[in-house]
């Protein structure tokens, strides 16, 4: 099934009873993100908030917060598809009549993709214009009580490249409302609407913007896609939706618009003016800090007559984002062949925010052809954002982290098998390197036959400064102790007592609470967001013929640190409200 708008998804959802409709009036400060963080906790139902204070306009969230709704809203096409289309590639290479016939109907599939101009009758997006004022009375949620304000959280940005028009972009950048025509563009570093930004400077020239909100969920998809810098991602749509995106061209504007979309701001990005943004509560689960970034200017913005306003709220796994990066990866994972020979498979985690780890299982065909394919990871695209990278060649499932963990350990090496790169690129919400935008790196290889037995409960008696201890996996204990702000050096100390004890654990984490090692959602959100790999991996070593050649255990100081952002908590009034009014809700 596709859907060639948001209420043709919706409509199925009311059908499926998995759309609860709120009449209640509710505040889009913290109460909306309170209730919606309820019901994604639950496993529940889309939200349709019919009466939102300050607003005309309707506002939906919720709507890819299960397996089950990402899999209604998309179906199984897409994939298959996608499979086919990578399949081809070896088929039809030497082209022949014989293997082209035999593609005839791939070739028929995308024959439809692409976008077809629709007049202006035939818009809905064009049904009503505000020219004065554009924001106002659009219902921006505000999600945490730090944030600096109301944002726009499910915007699809919308730029073209200065000199060459045919090369767009559509993401997904949170934009914070300043004022009734004036929004913030968190275009962070690797983004290709900041790429867009950046030429339009260098001419010294305003950036025409188009931000669409709602239309064919393949178009959110899409934005938050990690493809090719120059693989259009309205292309990518069309082939999820399996026909033409529809578009038409704004009267007002240089750029057109996707027809069937709720709501299309238009204006534009002056060049060097920044303004500060934030804070933020964001998907790593804490604030992102106050940073200056791009102004957006809102001339104009169209929508339909009876739009609805979609939104959603991010913060600690697991999230809206979760569901929709793990379709995205299952749909892209057979182009990572293609595109970076030798890599067999490959998953980053929602649960860190992405970014902050990826794992691999690559092609071992000879010596150290791992570390290559590690490389070539570390180079592609938004993986360059990586901050731990784990690889091996066993054929593992990447999900299921406690296993692969486990696979790895058993075979790692760390004399020939851990690398950290410091003074390297660090992506814009995470703050555990110390400086915006930079950080290390950290590589871990496992491969080949298994070179330990790994422990699988803890018996090594006590330690000194540790008050618990828990196997996360076979081979992995997490331990607990002070606080960072008390001792400091603690990770430093418990590496020593543990090479003293001889012990047979070969990672071992020293984190806040022992608990985190009870499930993987808690035990990477925690880790991975909160470890720096040059400042915070403790292992000895020996530098020989310039390579740092570790030896067990491997300690990763994985505490809060001084200076990281707050972790997101709701405010207590607001939890307090939500509790009373509940029964109002009628969920």
């Amino acid at each position: 099934m596709s859907f060639n708008n948001l209420r043709e998804f919706l409509d199925v959802l009311r059908r499926e009873n998995d759309l609860a409709i709120i009449d209640a009036p509710v505040d889009p400060n913290l109460e909306v993100a309170e209730i919606h963080r309820r019901v994604i906790d639950a496993g529940g139902p889309a939200l349709l908030f019919t009466n939102v204070k300050g607003s005309p306009f309707p506002i939906v969230t919720n709507l890819f917060g299960t397996s089950r709704r990402v899999d209604l809203a998309f179906g199984p096409r897409p994939e298959a598809l996608m499979k086919q289309i990578i399949g081809a590639m070896d088929r039809v290479l030497p082209p022949t009549p014989k293997a082209i016939w035999g593609e005839k109907n791939l070739i028929w599939d995308m024959l439809k993709v692409g976008m077809k101009e629709v007049p202006s009758s035939g818009a809905p997006i064009l049904q009503a214009c505000k020219r004065e004022n554009p924001l106002a009375g659009l219902p921006a949620i505000t999600s945490w009580q730090d944030d600096g304000g109301p944002f726009i959280t499910l915007p699809l940005v919308y730029t073209e490249h200065p000199e060459h028009r045919k090369q767009h972009n559509l993401g997904m950048y949170r934009m914070q409302i300043f004022d009734d025509r004036t929004t913030g563009m968190h275009w962070q570093i690797h983004k290709g609407g900041g790429f867009h930004y950046h030429e339009a400077e260098k001419r010294n020239e305003a950036l025409p913007v188009s931000v669409f909100l709602g239309g064919p969920p393949a178009l959110i998809a899409s934005a938050i896609a990690p493809v090719p810098e120059h693989l259009p991602e309205l292309l990518l749509a069309s082939l999820i939706i399996g026909g033409k995106l529809t578009v038409v061209k704004d009267p007002n504007g240089s750029h057109r618009i996707p027809s069937e979309a709720e709501f299309v701001l238009s204006g534009h990005v002056p060049p060097h003016i920044k303004r500060p943004e934030g804070p933020f509560g964001d998907h790593y689960g804490y604030y992102s800090l106050m940073h200056d970034f791009p102004v957006f200017n809102v001339s104009h913005m169209w929508h339909r007559k009876d739009a609805i306003y979609p939104a959603t709220v991010v913060g600690k796994p697991r999230q809206e984002d979760y569901y929709m990066g793990e379709f995205l990866q299952k749909l892209l994972s057979p182009a990572f062949p293609m595109a970076m020979p030798g890599v067999k498979d490959l998953w980053t985690y929602a649960e860190t925010g992405f970014h902050a780890l990826a794992a691999a299982v690559v092609r071992e065909s000879y010596s150290r052809e791992a570390l290559t394919s590690a490389f070539r990871i570390l180079g592609e695209g938004q993986l360059t954002l990586t901050k731990f990278l784990i690889v091996t060649n066993q054929p593992v499932e990447l999900e299921n982290f406690p296993v692969l963990l486990e696979t790895v350990l058993e075979r790692f090496r760390p004399e020939t098998d851990l690398f950290i790169f410091d003074n390297t690129s660090h992506d814009t919400l995470d703050y555990t390197g110390g400086k915006l935008n930079h950080g290390s790196k950290g590589v871990m290889l496992g491969v080949g036959e298994p070179v330990r037995e790994l422990p699988g409960s803890y018996t090594g008696g006590a330690i000194d400064e540790i008050t618990a201890a828990q196997p996360y996996c076979r081979g992995c204990l997490v331990v607990s102790g002070a606080s960072y702000a008390e001792e400091p050096k603690l990770a430093q100390r418990l590496l020593e007592r543990l090479t003293e004890k001889g012990t047979e654990w070969p990672l071992v984490i020293l984190a806040d609470d022992a608990e985190i090692a009870a499930a993987q959602t808690p035990f990477l959100w925690t880790v991975f967001t909160r470890f720096n790999p040059a400042d915070d991996i403790y292992a000895n070593s020996d530098i020989r013929r310039h390579h740092f050649g570790y030896k067990l255990p491997i300690v990763i100081d994985a505490r809060m640190k001084p200076g990281y952002p707050d972790e997101l908590f709701p405010r207590e009034d607001i939890v307090k409200l939500v509790d009373k009014r509940w029964s109002e809700y009628k969920l």
